[in-house]
């Protein structure tokens, strides 16, 4: 079988979000999967590519068609575990980060490379029988597909699948930029909201054999008003085509036991050195070392309300009269960084706020914290919590998305469990589930049995993989 993945960022060669860590393992792991299979990732070649490291060779140079005339588009290939292409190409420009600030500014862009990597593959005489598409970005080469089957044989047998990572972002503002390119907007009779019929994601689920999301309970999620952004009327009536496939994690990079990041080496045989690891991080970023057992709690994320972490200072604030510290490492929202500054301010012996990206100490972070603090208002999937658990931090986590897919509740199966869920998004329901944590981390035996059942979990992506390979084989007959 021949599969063409497609998508904007993809681990080790670009990586902005979760996404990236997703398109990086993903093909690799169908790969390991089915050796025999002709797998293929094309991304576009943004300016940032460590060419020292990814030296680039020329393949292929084509045209895409456009409404004020043909665009030369160039198409590279490196070394890598399996084939790799980068297109580049004027609406690709030099010195730009993945993602503009507005989707409305990505429109040509990424309209342009959806088109490119279908002309590629073309031009390589390569038909895919699968083409799997990740985002908006990605979403109008699903619809170009479906466009041409009926009059261009090239693409007349390839199936089409579809990845929505995260249902708001629909790529709202790049419709212009779609017609400029030659995709006119969806049929009246599409299903689609009226609003929903020129942006490219709305078009690619329209035009998509089967949609997949990145949890099952946020494919039921995204069928509800809360979650469907407008489009649950339109996926209800898609339903049967929709499958939500839970993320992998690369567990050979986050592996506690080899990661060169994490000072003392752990394994769930053998937690001892993780204490270690608790003062060695209260070192790093200046927390004392306060007397008896204390509960370091860690926060790693971006500042956004999507996130939850304006729920923070309220929530730890409630918390007053229990024994905890905190490290929190974030960037974002300006107003959720002051909050966190304020609550630093407040709590000078139980707080410290990294503002920043640093990966480096985020591991470390997984690996000496107790608990991670992971109160999203939605999470299609997350992977910080698989992270967290491999490193033996336990969840504290809203009940949404792929959180309650992977966070088994103590509460719920205590024999069983792997962290604590609490059911609404608010400072008060997260104080309430630090409680039960605190609670249980009060008894070293329990705690410790907790952190190994965590650290257990097969959260490879094996599973992911065979459940995509049976959707590509069903799609494929």
């Amino acid at each position: 079988m021949r599969v063409m993945f497609l998508a904007a960022e993809a681990v080790p060669f670009f990586k902005v979000g979760g996404l990236g860590d997703v398109v990086g393992s993903l093909p690799r792991a169908l790969q390991a999967l089915e050796p025999d299979w002709d797998i293929r990732l094309v991304l576009p070649l943004h300016d940032h590519l460590d060419r020292e490291r990814f030296p680039l060779e020329p393949v292929a140079a084509f045209t895409v068609p456009h409404r004020n005339g043909p665009i030369l588009a160039e198409a590279y290939t490196t070394a890598w575990d399996l084939p790799v292409y980068f297109i580049s190409g004027a609406p690709i420009l030099l010195e730009s980060s993945v993602y503009a600030a507005h989707p409305s500014q990505d429109g040509p862009k990424y309209a342009y490379f959806s088109l490119a990597a279908l002309e590629l593959a073309r031009t390589l005489g390569w038909m895919p029988d699968v083409l799997h598409a990740h985002d908006w970005h990605t979403a109008p080469a699903v619809y170009a597909v479906a466009l041409r089957r009926e009059h261009a044989p090239f693409w007349a047998h390839t199936r089409t699948v579809l990845t929505v990572h995260n249902l708001p972002y629909m790529g709202q503002g790049a419709g212009p930029a779609l017609q400029a390119f030659g995709l006119p907007p969806a049929p009246d009779d599409s299903g689609l909201p009226e609003w929903a019929r020129v942006l490219p994601l709305p078009l690619g689920l329209w035009a998509a054999d089967a949609i997949t999301t990145v949890s099952p309970t946020y494919a039921r999620e995204i069928l509800t008003p809360e979650h469907g952004c407008g489009l649950e009327a339109f996926l209800r009536a898609r339903a049967d085509r929709l499958t939500g496939i839970l993320n992998g994690l690369d567990t050979t990079s986050w592996d506690p036991a080899q990661d060169p990041e994490v000072p003392h080496p752990f394994s769930p045989e053998d937690l001892s050195p993780r204490e270690e690891n608790r003062q060695a991080l209260r070192d790093e970023v200046g927390l004392p070392h306060p007397a008896g057992r204390v509960p370091i709690l860690g926060a790693v994320s971006r500042l956004t309300e999507q996130k939850g972490m304006d729920l923070l200072p309220a929530a730890l604030s409630r918390l007053e009269a229990y024994p905890w510290q905190a490290v929190l490492l974030g960037a974002g929202d300006e107003e959720i960084a002051t909050a966190w500054q304020a609550l630093d301010k407040r709590y000078p012996e139980r707080v410290k706020v990294i503002l920043g990206y640093n990966p480096g100490l985020a591991r470390r972070i997984y690996a000496g914290a107790d608990m991670l603090l992971i109160p999203s208002r939605y999470e299609p999937c997350g992977l910080v919590q698989m992270m967290a658990m491999r490193y033996g931090c336990v969840p504290v986590a809203h009940e949404t998305g792929g959180l309650a897919d992977t966070v088994l509740d103590y509460n719920l199966a205590p024999r069983r469990s792997t962290g604590f869920l609490f059911p609404e998004a608010t400072a008060k329901s997260l104080a309430f589930a630090l409680r039960r944590a605190f609670a249980v981390f009060a008894d070293p035996r329990r705690w410790r049995a907790l952190q190994r059942r965590g650290m257990r979990r097969d959260f490879s992506w094996q599973a992911s993989a065979r459940a995509y390979a049976q959707l590509y084989r069903a799609l494929a007959r």
